[in-house]
């Protein structure tokens, strides 16, 4: 089945749907909320029975998956001249970012009662690296997809009109993947040198890993025809593991959707401690520390982080700790209230990883 097919919406001739991404970390990974098999995301026309786009979103998500929503935000707007209403008017949608907390399983063979209504409405919670396994720099298989998806841009790079064009591409390749190129590309000089600010600082700058980036890397591999979802992807050009390497499909741009959450959540968790709504009341630091790692997809350094925390003063100990080993029992803390209530307009900032790959 095409993943970008015509489609008329069974419920009216609108030409307006939104879309929810609902985040939750659970047992240290991050996770969203599918529907379809994790095809698709909650989502759902908006009618006119919906006093605002935020009902409509909240009226899907319950009927779809009957996960309740706490915080939610607006993403982004997108129009998909592929889906069409009854009417042949193209589909534009409004997408919703949702940070809750997933209730786990009573047991492996068991699962609460809304869980089990859950998975016959065809909801479930996946890992979001299912779908950009090359952004979880925690996995040491990501060095080899990062490697056979650079190779693979690089050739789309050569397949530029211009030379000026080709130069370009590969720029935004360095820019937006990082790397040690100086030691696996050629050519790489050649490209730094068209830059007239070439200096030491611009090398670094096509070095870095920038964990935000996701959006932009995900629409390179777009436009360079590497996925499912894009017109021009031909898989009898691509390995057979190619999937292995950029990760399980969706239907429509859904995909795209999670992408723009995961940059906007990644570049928020350095300046606003959005983290609130994705952790339990009580936590260890280093549950706290896995749980931002998560999300980021890069290991942090666990000293510089805890001196971090404490010179912001964003948490305080409960008195209660916690015994997950042989050791010591870990203090369990929980974020400071008159802090959690002024987290929207705070400046705290949660540490950004100097990780380079």
């Amino acid at each position: 089945m095409s993943l970008s097919f015509s489609h008329a919406h069974s419920q009216g001739s609108g030409t307006t749907e939104v879309v929810a991404v609902l985040i939750a970390i659970t047992n240290n990974s991050a996770r969203v909320l599918t529907v379809d098999g994790g095809k698709l995301l909650p989502n759902g026309p908006l009618m006119p029975l919906h006093r605002s786009l935020q009902a409509g979103v909240r009226q899907w998500v319950e009927e779809q998956t009957r996960q309740p929503l706490g915080y939610i935000e607006q993403l982004y707007t997108f129009v998909d001249t592929n889906r069409r209403n009854k009417q042949g008017h193209a589909l534009v949608y409004v997408s919703y970012m949702g940070l809750v907390q997933e209730v786990a399983a009573q047991s492996p063979n068991s699962e609460p009662p809304h869980l089990e209504a859950r998975s016959q409405s065809g909801a479930k919670w996946r890992d979001w690296y299912d779908y950009f396994p090359w952004e979880n720099h925690l996995d040491k298989k990501v060095q080899k997809h990062t490697q056979l998806i650079t190779q693979k841009l690089k050739q789309w790079a050569d397949l530029a009109d211009t030379n000026d064009e080709r130069i370009k591409r590969l720029q935004r390749i360095y820019l937006c993947w990082g790397g040690d190129w100086e030691l696996d590309d050629s050519e790489f000089e050649a490209v730094i040198a068209s830059d007239s600010s070439h200096s030491s600082s611009v090398k670094e700058m096509f070095s870095k890993w920038i964990a935000e980036h996701a959006l932009l890397r995900y629409e390179m591999l777009y436009e360079a025809g590497l996925l499912p979802e894009s017109p021009y992807y031909n898989a009898a050009k691509l390995p057979d593991d190619w999937q292995q390497a950029t990760g399980e499909p969706m239907y429509y741009d859904h995909r795209r959707v999670i992408a723009t959450a995961i940059s906007r959540l990644r570049a928020k968790i350095e300046y606003r401690p959005l983290i609130f709504g994705l952790m339990p009341e009580e936590f260890t630091l280093l549950q706290l520390q896995q749980s931002v790692e998560a999300l980021s997809g890069v290991a942090l350094h666990k000293q510089n982080f805890r001196r971090l925390l404490e010179s912001q003063n964003l948490l305080e100990p409960t008195g209660n700790s916690s015994q997950t080993g042989r050791g010591r029992p870990a203090k369990l803390y929980r974020f400071r209230f008159d802090v959690e209530l002024q987290s929207l307009l705070m400046d705290s900032k949660l540490p950004k990883s100097a990780i380079r790959s």
